[in-house]
């Protein structure tokens, strides 16, 4: 990250404070050694200030959002619990400080704020393969699934392995409890994975060594260490496992929102398979080709259908809709507006 912000800089100036000495550095126009690395001090503290210009040759327009600063701040400091994070915009006068000494159970609550939950914040964290994993969940009586992940204090938009674990130990657990409960019966099928994380928020969060840490991309928006997806597969099914052991209410109620969904997506398959059969279809029906996913709404006045192109699209559609009202139609080939 600093190497890029060198890159883009008229001038990048480096104080270290470290071993009670006191170290400078500076680049100007694009990462060229302005000055080289010198002690200039001695020193009690500890940390680094970084001082930048970006250059007004590169960017035409020079503007930081508070706003867009403050989230990624507070976001580190859910992060990292304890640590207080302080930034000061001296265009407005403007302070703020966050310190999260719960961290991600306080930012769950803060994803939830406003929703009912039907369960508490659960929290799991632990060391597997040199990998330091932390999770934090809750169920809420919605319908979508809100999850978040981080590799090293960066957010994967893209998820990667760390997020097929925790999937895959979290729906492995509910499954076996279910069985173990008599929820599911020896003839039921097990609970797909998107049933056992509708309505659910999460927070996935793993420190891996520089020496194992990969990611798939140049924007690390996807974590790619295999490794991780083994650790937190391992605390996830050990430790929330042992978690709906012990919360016999709360673990009903995530089975039971789970079956719900389960049956409104079997609904929805059969309804597919009816319109593919033509049964019960009028004419206009036929039109939709039988790969329509239905909202849950039976009140047409209230509910909204999205014309996607392609079926993978369509199916990154369903995962961000709100079923309730909202139906998703993938169309092959792209929808063309031909009135003229």
């Amino acid at each position: 990250g600093s190497s890029v912000v060198n890159a883009l800089s008229s001038v990048f100036d480096v104080k270290i404070y470290r071993d009670q000495k006191i170290w400078h550095i500076k680049f100007g126009n694009g990462g060229q050694v302005k000055q080289p690395l010198t002690q200039i001090g001695t020193t009690n503290e500890t940390g680094t200030t970084v001082t930048f210009l970006p250059d007004s040759k590169i960017f035409k327009v020079i503007d930081f959002s508070f706003s867009t600063i403050s989230e990624r701040i507070r976001e580190s400091a859910f992060l990292n619990s304890g640590v207080k994070i302080t930034l000061t915009d001296d265009r407005a006068d403007k302070t703020v400080e966050y310190l999260f000494n719960n961290g991600l159970e306080e930012f769950i609550s803060y994803m939830n704020e406003g929703g009912k939950n039907i369960t508490p914040i659960v929290m799991m964290k632990g060391l597997e393969k040199e990998i330091e994993v932390e999770v934090a969940l809750q169920y809420s009586t919605e319908f979508n699934e809100n999850l978040l992940s981080f590799a090293n204090n960066v957010k994967t938009s893209e998820g990667g392995s760390h997020v097929v674990g925790f999937r895959s130990g979290l729906t492995k657990v509910i499954n076996d409890y279910a069985r173990k409960e008599g929820l599911l019966k020896e003839k039921d099928k097990n609970l797909d994975s998107t049933d056992t994380r509708e309505g659910l928020t999460a927070i996935i969060s793993v420190k891996v060594p520089e020496s194992l840490i990969q990611y798939e991309g140049q924007t690390k928006g996807k974590l790619g260490t295999y490794d991780a997806r083994t650790a937190v597969e391992i605390i996830v099914t050990k430790q929330f496992g042992f978690w709906l052991t012990e919360n016999k209410t709360s673990a009903y109620a995530i089975i039971e929102k789970a079956l719900l969904a389960r049956n409104v997506r079997e609904e929805a398959r059969k309804a597919r398979e009816a319109a593919r059969n033509n049964k019960k279809r009028g004419n206009s029906d036929r039109l939709l080709t039988g790969k329509l996913t239905p909202a849950q709404n039976r009140n047409k006045l209230s509910n909204e259908i999205f014309l996607v192109e392609g079926d993978s699209a369509g199916g990154s559609a369903k995962l961000g809709r709100d079923r309730r009202f909202q139906a998703i139609l993938p169309l092959r080939g792209k929808v063309i507006n031909a009135e003229k």
